[in-house]
């Protein structure tokens, strides 16, 4: 069975409703839910703005990037 996770903070789920049924916390807008990661599953995540790489995609977006255009947590690349 696949799991999907959120881009944000890697919150994973069994189907796409009951992951974005519930608010994310690093959602960048206040009081939204988690959002899809519609890329593969992988060794390594990499972060889209500075190239950060870790293990899992709750490692990558636990802290914030300097280079996120929002001033948010790093996100990972497709």
């Amino acid at each position: 069975m696949p799991k999907y996770y959120c881009k944000y903070c890697g919150t994973s789920a069994d189907s796409i409703r009951t992951l974005t049924s519930v608010s994310c916390t690093r959602n960048p807008v206040k009081g939204g839910r988690h959002e899809t990661y519609e890329g593969s599953e992988k060794k390594q995540y990499v972060c889209k703005y500075c190239g950060l790489s870790a293990s899992a995609i709750s490692t990558l977006t636990s802290t914030k990037c300097s280079r996120n255009p929002k001033k948010g947590h790093h996100e990972p690349a497709l």
